[in-house]
């Protein structure tokens, strides 16, 4: 990677008003000044601290590497830079235009600069666009590191709110299941069943299958391992929402179910479970 030379650092030194008028001018005449998810004061203030960062580095560090000590803060500066783009909405592309938009207010003072010097005009051109393009995905890294964080944790929130444990009765808890089952989310199941098994001192455990759209093999065996946790918690298990269909596909896939009580609905279930508990349900006299 091509290195800037002190002439190159020094004449950006000297004109780096100039430089930031056209970068800010750059920056508040595109789409993100118009946008409302960032006012005008906040570009202008991060575009101010990167430029101070920006040129404290320049003074100091190795320009062909960003990992050196001395890039720390600006990598500092462009990961929180990245962290606010992506809670605000941003894409990849609108967060690295931020460092992009730079390039042509530099261009234009390098060719000023090295305008007697044709050999070393490409040279400098070259390596302050490399370290710019550095600058840029490190950013866009960041960015991305942060949207996978996001996503993973809003995944977990929707398995943790796709399955909610419900207090049916006094010692009997039903799990609603809606949606696929897959490795995940039944630990994500176990995980909430027994600590509530746990935390209510419940006897019996309803898994409602009502809203899962198909059963095979793989979801049975999810099945029983639940079934086979809640049984290790001293408790007991029953399966209710088992339609025709399902029945049908059970017995074609050939899947063990011996010893695992099911019903078709889940107040059949809930009544069996009152009389498990030795409890009865009877009708007010009017």
């Amino acid at each position: 990677m091509a290195a800037l030379q002190q002439r190159t650092i020094d004449l950006i030194r000297s004109h780096q008003e100039t430089l930031l008028a056209k970068w800010m001018d750059s920056l508040t005449g595109g789409d993100q000044a118009q946008d409302g998810r960032l006012s005008a004061r906040e570009l202008d203030t991060q575009a101010r601290e990167f430029w101070r960062l920006f040129l404290q580095a320049l003074s100091v560090a190795n320009t062909g590497s960003l990992t050196g000590g001395e890039w720390q803060e600006t990598r500092r500066f462009l990961e929180d830079l990245s962290r606010d783009r992506v809670l605000k909405g941003f894409d990849s592309a609108e967060t690295a235009r931020f460092l992009f938009s730079l390039k042509r207010p530099l261009f234009d003072l390098i060719q000023q600069g090295y305008a007697d010097d044709t050999a070393l005009l490409g040279d400098q051109l070259w390596a302050i666009s490399e370290l710019l393009d550095l600058l840029g995905l490190h950013s866009v890294k960041a960015f991305q590191k942060t949207r996978e964080d996001v996503i993973q944790r809003q995944q977990e929130e929707m398995l943790e709110l796709s399955t909610p444990v419900v207090k049916l009765w006094e010692g009997v808890l039903a799990l609603p299941m809606i949606g696929t089952l897959d490795s995940q989310r039944t630990q994500v199941v176990m995980e909430s069943l027994l600590q509530r098994i746990v935390d209510t001192g419940s006897e019996i455990a309803i898994i409602d299958i009502t809203g899962v759209p198909t059963v095979d093999t793989l979801v049975a065996q999810h099945l029983l391992k639940t079934v086979t946790a809640i049984r290790l918690m001293g408790a007991d298990a029953i399966i209710s929402g088992v339609r025709p269909q399902i029945a049908q596909t059970i017995v074609h896939l050939g899947l063990d179910l011996q010893g695992i009580v099911t019903k078709a609905n889940l107040a059949d279930a809930l009544a069996l479970a009152l009389k498990r508990t030795g409890q009865t349900v009877v009708r007010a006299e009017r």
